[in-house]
């Protein structure tokens, strides 16, 4: 067939010469092909029956021909059957008839097609701008695109535009079965790629995003799973969308998220052409029309638009999809997910873990959190989410399949639906398996990174980011921003944050700047909280509690100080505090949101049901536990609104505290007060003493009971002296000691056992107390002049015993022995005082030389322990310990307290027949000749005070036979003299 007879064949009746040479030579086809047998002759349907069909021609000589005949067919668009008469209207429209017409190129005919290609792109992207080209026309475009689907050849403008393209970049590409289009394709935005080749591709590409058949090898290697999978031709359906190449991806991926089984080949297709559609934009229409809109109303078109194209692209499912990201990140991949097999959509967490690390490149950054931004806005996006939660999603949110969507449940709601069920208790049923918990806190970790990977967040939350935290740039600076403006934020942005700081409340790890920050803390200290999967605010706790390490760096105590304070806007931002005392809150504090006046409102009702003791506390156990730990924070941060607090809080320093603690009388009234105040509070509970808590963690462990929690002091106390106790904690100790004595508001012990000699005995001392100040020991002094008198109640005796005891070991334990005798004994006793160890040396010391002392008060404190030691021997530990032998053999039949044993012993010096110790003889012959000569200079300040020396003198019975002589003489002289004074006459007598 001449060139001429090609072109004008149509008009000269040429249909029944090309079937009748396709009878001669097919005829074993034609027995096979029974559709195309059945054709009617002499209009061309027979030979477009065979082209159609030419794929499964097996017979040589006819596929030879057919495939002859079908390069001489697509050269002229007017040797396609029906072509003409369904188009013409079109394609005068248009005006693609004049670009052939009056042209002996017969290669310019293709361009007719071309021409009609392009109208069909532009019409989807243009949708009413442009011209609508007929259903029917439309129909015949797309087939004469899919028969030239596996040759480029037939494509004859393509194939002109790309002939030096395609000897360029695919030389070696062997023709058919669409090779050769996928090879160029490839090669598309290569620089040395022609402008023209460029269009004519993406306009192949365009039709192929309209309808997958126009590619042969995805049509070829997935028509079975297509069938499988019923992602066939529906008729209830307009063929536009079931025919679309996203409608075919997200049928497929559907079914591989479902965990079927799609074929190897058919995957392999479905790689590259999600990869295509991700490398260009312009193959969706949808995105197109959208950039083409009006300002205002193109942000939700084309947010829709694009989250369409990634769901078909998927490159969730594998990173190398999207060719800008894998590019980026090549290097990351290779030094932080080189244990990662290539294409595992662990790759992206892996990425995401590594996200602002040292590891990570900015370009990669910016490509990833980019592909994140979609994802995290639709669940199914994630692949590994989706598998392990697709099952929870159907079950508790009601969630459609994986390539459908439902009004109700839009693919945004569903990851907030499983959040909200991930941290549900056990009683309140409907939980999250294990396996998808996991998982959505793995994203939960992944948002925390960037306020634009939450979209609930970036949503509500736009204008109160741009009013307060406009300046705050730098990576997680946005959240924390909001979280310390939770208060000023609208409802709806403060609702979001309250949800997720309740969220992080319950697994810190979410928070994966701060873990990241705080790991060798983490390591050193909490890695069998980190290793759990599932935290439940333990990782939080530990790292409060550790919070004074050297592991501890500048940016983990920064951020877990951060965390603490947003703790102290709402009780439901601390996960186990919450757990523990909701009930307790809606009961006894009801109305009240914050978390600071949470614990004031509890730790008030527990203080006042132990101070009256309530027999069945109203704040459950569980609550009372957990509301100690609390307190702890509280009693360093509930003045945080100070500046000076604030600051003292954020150095992340207890020894800070410690060194207030110690030079309280240097600060000023107010920082003096709340210091004050805080040490009551630690004495009440000394597991919220953090300091003492810290140094002697493992003596309280060796020594110390869970019983023993509230008198975890008392414990140690009681311990300090074994040989097993570490000298740091005793040292430390000793330092509580000694503030406890300072003011009995500082001992809760004494404070109950004396709650009715205090106001009866020290009224006047009390009336001169105030808030700001201690009483620098005079209560106490006050009662251990009443324990000498032997008037005091029973608890308070034993409380006041125990106080004398250690006081008399330690000179530092007796505050007014300090504050008036600080100057004697740098005079007097410097060695003993410089001792270490104080085993009452001081006190010995200082009565010893008690005739040396100048200042009259600190005389009358050792005279007052001289008296103190008569009234108990275990007051007197020098004497004590000299005369230990002579009490077991002379004593041991006495009970102790109340002065028995010391006159024991004073009964035996003066018997002669009984041989005492000589170092006991000693020592009691100089206490008799220190109280002979208190005696003689202690001024009794009252009748009682001279009482009181009377019945405590040595010669007591003499004194009081004197006295009663005297009195005695007096009754008798006025017995007998009393008329003396004045007389009376006989007269009055009588009358």
């Amino acid at each position: 067939c001449s060139p001429q007879l090609i072109w004008w064949g149509p008009k000269r009746g040429i249909y029944p010469k090309f079937e009748s040479v396709a009878l001669e030579v097919c005829t074993s086809t034609m027995l096979e092909l029974k559709e195309c047998a059945d054709e009617e002759r002499g209009k061309g349907y027979l030979m477009s029956c065979l082209v159609d069909h030419r794929a499964n021609i097996t017979e040589r000589q006819c596929h030879q021909y057919i495939t002859k005949m079908t390069s001489i067919i697509f050269s002229d668009y007017r040797l396609i059957c029906g072509f003409m008469d369904k188009c013409r209207e079109d394609i005068n429209t248009l005006q693609c008839g004049s670009i052939a017409v009056g042209e002996k190129d017969l290669h310019s005919q293709g361009e007719v097609i071309a021409c009609l290609e392009r109208a069909l792109v532009r019409e989807a992207e243009q949708k009413d701008k442009a011209h609508q080209i007929k259903d029917e026309c439309k129909k015949a475009i797309m087939r004469v695109a899919e028969l030239s689907a596996d040759d480029f050849h037939l494509d004859r403008y393509l194939y002109f535009s790309c002939r030096d393209d395609r000897e360029r970049f695919c030389e070696h590409t062997q023709v058919g079965e669409g090779r050769v289009y996928k090879c160029l394709f490839n090669h598309k935005f290569e620089e040395a790629m022609s402008e023209k080749c460029r269009n004519a591709l993406t306009t192949r590409q365009k039709l192929i995003a309209q309808d997958y058949k126009v590619s042969y090898s995805l049509a070829k290697a997935c028509k079975a799973d297509l069938r499988k999978y019923h992602c066939n031709p529906d008729t209830s359906m307009p063929r536009a969308r079931e025919a679309r190449l996203s409608f075919l991806l997200l049928c497929l991926e559907s079914a591989v998220h479902r965990g079927r089984t799609v074929t190897g080949d058919c995957q392999g297709e479905m790689l590259d052409y999600r990869r295509m559609l991700m490398e260009d934009f312009s193959l969706s229409p949808e995105i197109v029309l959208v950039t083409r809109g009006d300002k205002g109303t193109v942000d939700n078109l084309c947010q829709t638009a694009l989250q369409t194209l990634i769901q078909s692209a998927d490159p969730g499912a594998d990173y190398r999809i999207d060719r800008a990201l894998n590019e980026a990140c090549e290097s990351v991949i290779q030094t932080a997910c080189k244990h990662i097999r290539s294409g595992d959509p662990m790759i992206l967490s892996c990425l995401m873990e590594h996200l602002y690390t040292e590891k990570m490149v900015q370009d990669c950054e910016h490509s990833l959190l980019e592909l994140q931004y979609f994802i995290s806005r639709d669940w199914k996006l994630d692949p590994i989410l989706y598998r392990k939660c697709q099952n929870d999603a159907s079950r508790l949110c009601y969630t459609p399949g994986w390539n459908e969507s439902s009004e109700l449940m839009p693919p945004g709601a569903v990851f907030s639906c499983l959040y909200r069920h991930a941290y549900r208790t056990e009683e309140q049923g409907r939980r999250l398996t294990r396996d998808c918990k996991v998982e959505v806190q793995r994203i939960l970790h992944q948002r925390a990174l960037d306020v634009k990977l939450d979209p609930e967040l970036q949503k509500r939350c736009m204008t109160d980011l741009g009013k307060w935290c406009s300046e705050k740039t730098d990576t997680g600076q946005e959240l924390e921003c909001l979280q310390d403006h939770l208060e000023e934020l609208v409802s709806n942005c403060r609702d979001v944050v309250g949800n997720l700081t309740e969220l992080e409340s319950e697994d810190i790890q979410i928070e994966a700047l701060l873990i990241r920050a705080c790991e060798a803390v983490i390591q050193s200290h909490c890695h069998d909280v980190a290793d759990n999967q599932i935290d439940m605010g333990n990782l939080l706790e530990c790292l409060v509690q550790n919070k004074h390490q050297r592991e501890m760096n500048d940016k983990c105590a920064v951020g877990v100080t951060h965390f603490q304070l947003v703790q102290m806007k709402d009780f439901r931002f601390s996960y186990k505090f919450k757990m523990a005392c909701k009930e307790d809150v809606l009961k006894l504090c009801p109305n009240i949101k914050k978390k600071a006046d949470v614990v004031i409102c509890l730790s008030t009702t527990v203080r006042n049901d132990t101070l009256q003791d309530v027999k069945d506390q109203r704040v459950s156990l569980k609550c009372r536990k957990q509301l100690r730990v609390e307190e702890s924070f509280f009693l360093y941060n509930k003045n945080l609104h100070h500046p000076f607090f604030f600051r003292l809080y954020l150095s992340s320093s207890s020894q800070i505290i410690e060194c207030l603690k110690e030079n309280k009388k240097q600060l000023s009234q107010v920082c003096h007060q709340k210091i004050f105040k805080l040490q009551e509070t630690e004495m009440m509970d000394p597991e919220l003493d953090y300091q003492l808590m810290r140094v002697c963690k493992q003596m309280i462990k060796r020594f110390c009971t869970e019983s023993d929690a509230k008198n975890m002091l008392q414990c140690l106390k009681l311990n300090k002296n074994s040989e097993l106790m570490d000298p740091k904690c005793k040292q430390m100790i000793t330092k509580r000691q000694i503030t406890q004595n300072t003011d009995y508001r500082l001992n809760p012990v004494l404070r109950k056992a004396c709650k009715a000699d205090i106001p009866k005995f020290c009224q006047s001392i009390l009336g001169k107390a105030s808030d700001a100040n201690e009483l620098e020991g005079q209560v106490i002094s006050c009662l251990k002049l009443k324990y000498a008198d032997q008037r005091l109640s029973g608890d308070c005796e034993d409380q006041i015993r125990v106080i004398l005891q250690e006081s008399a070991l330690d000179y530092r334990l007796d505050p007014q022995l300090q504050v008036h005798c600080r100057n004697e004994i740098t005079r007097l006793c410097a060695e003993e005082a410089a001792a270490q160890e104080q085993t009452g040396q001081v006190e010995e010391c200082l009565k010893n030389n008690l005739l040396k002392i100048k200042q009259d008060e600190c005389k009358t404190e050792v005279l007052n322990m001289l008296k103190e030691s008569k009234a108990d021997i275990f007051v007197d530990p020098v004497l004590h310990t000299a005369c230990a032998l002579d009490l077991k053999h002379h004593c041991a039949a006495i009970n102790p307290g109340r002065g028995r044993q010391m006159s024991c012993l004073m009964e035996a010096l003066q018997d002669k027949q009984v041989r005492l110790q000589p170092e006991c003889k000693r020592r009691l012959q100089d206490r008799v000749d220190m109280w002979s000569y208190a005696a003689k200079i202690y001024i009794a300040e009252g009748f009682s005070d001279l009482a009181v020396q009377v019945m405590t003198s040595p010669s007591k019975n003499y004194i009081l036979f004197m006295i009663a002589l005297a009195v005695s003489l007096l009754f008798l002289v006025g017995l007998l003299c009393g008329r003396i004074t004045k007389r009376v006459t006989r007269e009055l007598k009588d009358r």
